[in-house]
């Protein structure tokens, strides 16, 4: 283990130090003789010269909101010569959140797991400017962001400030969904997404330690039995990756470690899983939940499915039977709530301002009299806050541009792509193709709306008759989903975006995109395509489920190295940090004591 952990602590000390064009680790694992290599390569960064103050003036102003998977994506290939970027976060650091249900249990330290934002634009050798605020505001008929910052509150100094943009990238993410219920805030913990704040790591850290606290007070003397067995209930609501991966992480914790460390309370441990629907991993293949479900029930989890929680308390959880209409109670030590994301206050103020900006310019009325007319023509003034209010999150089009404002993108979480159906345009479409107005189409110009139309959603060329081409069309819109709120989501989204500002210029002049149906020109770049590479579900006991693409379902052991590849490739590819790899390598190995430096 020595051996082992020195090796470690020796390549990571090389890698971080060494500045050639590539970097190579190999890593062959003791238990099954299997080889594990993860590749990286860096090209050099040349610093970007600095031009003087009249050149500088021009650089359009980019505001990012936010550093977690969406946000961090985009900086990190953003061609920032061109613009002047400012990124505001109530968070100093990137954390890899796949990892931090291990950070819960101690498998994964903290720290291995967090980078510094400011570390991450140093890199780029370019001038991003970061400051740690959260966004109060967003004026999109001013072009201002309200911020403030919640830093420690006897530092002195204004902690309130306004930074104008041209461009606005919102990847703020989402707050946590308690969906009303009573006690949730003060009695429950959370894990990834949280109410006001984004402290991911602080929070799991927090999990770790009321682990510690509930076996240590169920060993002091003087306890009954069922005090003890209270103390060692621990309850996680919602059956989702996130509470599947918990759970089964905190199992493998008390089975490996606790248990060894209170022998005496063993056998009084107890973990509940609580999930609304019929079947827990309700987003993967049957197979998956199936499996899952049977291994849990081995394992001792218990699995409570058509159950509503209707409030929580400091001692104890009720809980509605949905077939019955049953009330029960039951008594916990912990509760994690992992139940789905909701709207953020910023954001749900700023879709609001959205719908007041659009009736304003709908009916040309003096905005202080917007509210008034508000109420008296409910319907109306509805119509203009339906695109936008009646979601969970912002409505962009098909280029992450948000619906209803100019020169502002939404990604990640706290956003959702509102595509049109085509059949929703066939007369739209069928206008623009019939350029003569003759009132029929020719093969020419059927072909000419035809190549719009595939680029449009993404399908492949093929030859169809009339009716296969209206079947082709109807398919394409019942496949239109809204897409998971995952950092793989996120990530694709955020390299997306750099892109399209990277040739924001080029596109200008020569546009890439499909032809405007509703409108002139062409589009300027290809519409976002989200591309998913698969999900996967760590179950414990090194064992792991995976939906891939192609129907393709793998369970058990040997899928555990597949996701650790995976998360190895995924943080290279984002970070280009050898040492976040090797904290997936030892997480596999269960080195649990290593530390990187």
């Amino acid at each position: 283990m020595t051996i082992l952990s020195s090796f470690f602590k020796k390549a990571s000390t090389a890698f971080n130090g060494y500045s050639s064009y590539s970097k190579l680790l190999v890593v062959c694992t003791l238990s099954s003789g299997g080889l594990l290599a993860y590749s990286e390569s860096q090209p050099d960064v040349s610093t970007h010269s600095v031009e003087g103050d009249q050149s500088e003036s021009k650089k359009k102003k980019v505001v990012v909101l936010g550093t977690g998977w969406a946000g961090t994506s985009f900086l990190k290939d953003l061609d920032v010569s061109s613009y002047d970027v400012q990124v505001v976060s109530p968070r100093n650091y990137f954390a890899f959140t796949p990892l931090l249900p291990s950070v819960t249990c101690g498998t994964v330290e903290a720290r291995s797991i967090a980078e510094p934002i400011r570390k991450i634009i140093k890199k780029r050798n370019a001038e991003i400017q970061f400051w740690e605020a959260e966004c109060t505001k967003i004026d999109p008929s001013k072009k201002m962001v309200s911020c403030k910052s919640n830093l420690y509150k006897n530092l002195v100094g204004n902690s309130e400030f306004s930074l104008e943009y041209d461009y606005l990238v919102i990847s703020v993410g989402a707050q946590v969904n308690t969906f009303g219920t009573p006690g949730v805030m003060e009695n429950c913990h959370f894990l990834k997404v949280l109410k006001f704040r984004m402290q991911e790591l602080e929070d799991a850290l927090k999990i770790r330690r009321t682990v510690s606290d509930c076996f240590e007070k169920a060993v002091l003397p003087g306890l009954s039995e069922e005090e003890r067995k209270t103390n060692l209930h621990f309850v996680v609501v919602g059956g989702g990756p996130t509470g599947v991966e918990f759970a089964a992480e905190l199992h493998d914790y008390i089975q490996e470690d606790l248990v060894k460390l209170y022998p005496l309370v063993k056998d009084l441990v107890k973990i509940t899983i609580i999930q609304s629907g019929d079947h827990i991993l309700n987003s993967f293949d049957q197979r998956i939940s199936s499996f899952a479900e049977t291994k849990f029930q081995r394992d001792g989890i218990e699995v409570l499915t058509g159950c509503r929680v209707i409030s929580v308390s400091d001692k104890e959880i009720s809980l509605k039977i949905k077939s019955t209409g049953e009330v029960c109670s039951i008594p916990h030590g912990l509760v994690l709530w992992s139940t789905g994301v909701g709207t953020r206050p910023v954001i749900r103020d700023f879709m609001e301002q959205i719908g007041t900006g659009l009736y304003h310019k709908l009916f040309m009325l003096p905005i202080e009299i917007v509210e008034w007319k508000s109420n008296v023509y409910p319907i109306i003034y509805a119509q203009a806050f339906v695109f936008q209010t009646d979601r969970r999150a912002l409505a962009t089009n098909e280029w992450l541009q948000v619906k209803g404002c100019e020169n502002v993108y939404a990604l990640g979480d706290c956003a959702t792509i509102d595509q049109r159906k085509i059949m929703e345009d066939v007369a739209t479409i069928f206008e623009v193709a019939d350029k003569d107005k003759s009132g029929t189409l020719t093969v020419q110009e059927f072909q000419d709306v035809l190549d719009d139309i595939l680029m449009l959603r993404g399908m492949k060329e093929q030859k169809w008759d009339i009716e296969g081409f209206k079947s082709a069309l109807c398919h394409a819109d019942s496949q239109m989903k809204s897409l998971p709120a995952t950092a793989q989501v996120a990530a694709q989204q955020g390299s997306y975006l750099s892109r399209c500002f990277n040739h924001m210029e080029q596109s200008a002049y020569n546009p890439e995109g499909p032809q405007r149906f509703r409108g002139s020109g062409r589009h300027r770049f290809l519409p976002f395509r989200y591309k998913h590479f698969g999900q996967f579900a760590p179950l414990g006991g090194e064992q792991t489920a995976a939906e891939l693409p192609g129907d393709w379902v793998s369970m058990g052991h040997s899928t555990q190295w597949l996701w650790y590849s995976v998360y190895a490739r995924l943080i290279g590819l984002l970070l280009l940090e050898s040492r976040f790899a090797l904290i997936v390598v030892v997480n596999g190995l269960h080195i649990n004591e290593f530390v990187l430096p």
